[in-house]
């Protein structure tokens, strides 16, 4: 079967029941309609042998992953293979299935996001939905190209913090605009980041507050200063809509509240903003000031930190950053660059909690998956305890994951750095976090 391209991606949406192609985005070299066709026709065949077929790979390396939401919409998502390993050459294959899997849950989701799950899962004129999703697609398309550095929300499900160095001032703020515009959900972003939030919005379904992050950040590349923006929760309100009132108060910082009919745009925006947020523009700038680092200048990290995400599995909050280390490389070892760092911080992710460390919500999202292998690997089904740390070397760096209770703390470490010293070096980073931030 014809492939794509090595490291390409594309994704595929047709109408579950006939096979009808609703939209193809990703690689620009597309799928021939025959190749289209043959994915749904085996997809429907196993189907009809009472068979689910969820994922295969290619002799080339590239995978291809189903899955049908609502009886109503398939998805299909079609990797040309050749991605870069990190974890293993030997795990590479399950790392790129999960975030497949990973990747149509967050589509299916976004679609729901924007057009609501009644005209998905009722497909009455299939012209109109095609037209209609259209307005899904930037989102769509900023999921499957997944290039904004510290974004890892997409794949854990957990929300994409910064942790500003005035964090009451900004929370009052927030706390204090959601209440004047008649609600109880506020977020503020900056760099694509929740920096402060209401206590009700913390409460949505973390895959909802990781969606309506995206959502801004796509509203904030549109250019404009405000919006009026309907939004369903894909597990909240599925079926009514809310409005997303979102401002722009400085580049790269934005404001949003999801509310009912009232207040309207040009009142929020003429009447509450600067009432809410000229007061603090310093402190904005401060928290733009903190940039990719995500973390305030009260936190001090060890030089030997390459990149780190920390996980608060209570809240289902997360901290991300990569950072240029100042040790020397060993030998003639290069250290990874600045993207690829972000790159082996994801597939590291994806590798320690897929053997070792329990996660709140399950990678593998396909139901049936769930019951025939879960989400872990068969040589840890037979362990008698939950493994606390892991680490892993390859010829790049060293990875080291730690998990506490309340924290999964994943780091990258150079090769320079002595393997008995990782975990020292990953409970001081913990604590020094820990001990100067609320996370």
């Amino acid at each position: 079967m014809m492939m794509l391209q090595d490291g390409s991606l594309q994704l595929l949406c047709l109408t579950a029941s006939s096979g009808v192609p609703l939209f193809t985005r990703g690689a620009s070299k597309q799928l021939p309609f025959s190749v289209i066709g043959s994915l749904n026709g085996v997809h429907m065949f196993g189907g009809g042998q009472g068979v689910v077929l969820s994922c295969c790979e290619t002799e080339g390396g590239g995978k291809v992953v189903w899955r049908v939401f609502q009886d109503s919409v398939m998805l299909i998502a079609v990797s040309g293979g050749g991605g870069q390993g990190g974890a293993g050459s030997s795990s590479s294959s399950k790392e790129e299935e999960i975030r497949l899997q990973r990747l149509l849950e967050n589509v299916w989701n976004c679609m729901v996001l924007v057009l609501g799950q009644d005209e998905l899962a009722n497909v009455r004129n299939v012209e109109r939905l095609k037209r209609d999703l259209r307005s899904c697609f930037s989102l769509i398309d900023q999921l499957l190209e997944d290039r904004q550095e510290g974004i890892l929300g997409n794949l854990t499900h957990c929300a994409d913090t910064l942790l500003p160095p005035n964090p009451a001032l900004l929370q009052e703020a927030v706390e204090g605009f959601a209440q004047a515009a008649d609600s109880e959900f506020g977020c503020l972003i900056v760099h694509g980041r929740i920096a402060a939030a209401t206590e009700k919005w913390w409460r949505l379904a973390p895959q909802e507050v990781v969606l309506l992050s995206a959502l801004m950040r796509s509203l904030s590349a549109s250019g404009s200063a405000s919006c009026d923006y309907p939004v369903f929760l894909p597990q909240g309100s599925p079926t009514v809509a809310h409005r997303l009132l979102r401002f722009q108060l400085l580049p790269g910082a934005d404001v949003c509240v999801l509310c009912g009919p009232s207040p309207s745009l040009h009142r929020a925006e003429s009447g509450l903003v600067g009432r809410f947020w000229s007061p603090l523009v310093e402190t904005l700038r401060d928290c733009l000031a903190v940039g990719e680092r995500c973390l305030p200048g009260s936190v001090s990290l060890r030089p030997d930190v390459l990149a780190l995400l920390l996980i608060n599995r209570e809240t289902r909050r997360s901290v991300s950053c990569v950072r240029t280390s100042t040790i020397h490389p060993l030998g003639d070892a290069p250290l990874p660059s600045k993207a690829r760092c972000w790159e082996l911080l994801k597939l590291f992710y994806i590798f320690s909690t897929t053997r070792y460390f329990s996660q709140e919500e399950t990678l593998c999202v396909s139901p049936e998956e769930r019951v025939q292998r879960g989400n872990t690997e068969d040589f840890v089904l037979g362990f008698s305890h939950q493994p606390l740390q892991c680490y892993l070397v390859t010829e790049e760096c060293k990875s080291y994951g730690l998990q506490t209770p309340q924290h999964q703390l994943f780091l990258l470490i150079p090769l320079s750095v002595p393997t008995f010293a990782l975990r020292t070096v990953a409970t001081q980073t913990l604590s020094d976090i820990t001990a100067a931030t609320a996370l």
